[in-house]
């Protein structure tokens, strides 16, 4: 058996007048990501650590950002054609450890909702999903509420 560790990182400016989407769910809040597609910072974390564990190059390389037809896509779509992607080298997906760094508002609430839709999402037990929030104790641009941030950490699989 083959075991590959990826890791993801991704960051997405907030704005007024914006949808908050994180872990596949819209969250209720004065500002939103900005991005190309619904800006759902977590999902591209993951799809970016997954990618890497399959040495597969990036989201931006798979999904670029000046494609007219990914524009406001729903980042679900690009995670389940992630999954794709690795399952046809071979992996699967052995768990994923995430953290969104938000000043607010406070997702404690919604992580169970973001695991259930993320494990329907990629097929997966929602055990093997684990997601965790922190603030930056009001430092950087995401204590100062300019933006958002993800990071996560994939173990893969190859029979």
């Amino acid at each position: 058996m083959k075991i590959r560790v990826g890791f993801g990182y991704d960051v997405h400016k907030l704005g007024e007048d914006e949808e908050l989407w994180i872990g596949g769910i819209k969250i209720d809040h004065i500002k939103g990501s900005i991005g190309h597609s619904d800006g759902d910072v977590l999902i591209h974390a993951i799809c970016d650590a997954l990618l890497g564990a399959a040495n597969m190059r990036d989201i931006g390389y798979h999904f670029p950002d000046n494609d007219p037809s990914l524009k406001g896509i729903d980042s679900k779509i690009l995670m389940k054609k992630t999954v794709e992607l690795i399952e046809e080298k071979g992996f699967s997906i052995g768990n994923i450890d995430s953290t969104i760094a938000l000043q607010t508002p406070k997702l404690k609430d919604h992580i169970p909702t973001m695991q259930k839709v993320l494990a329907e999402t990629m097929s997966i037990d929602i055990e093997d999903i684990a997601i965790k929030a922190t603030t930056t104790e009001k430092l950087g641009f995401v204590g100062t509420e300019d933006g958002i941030a993800a990071y996560a950490t994939v173990l893969i699989s190859k029979q």
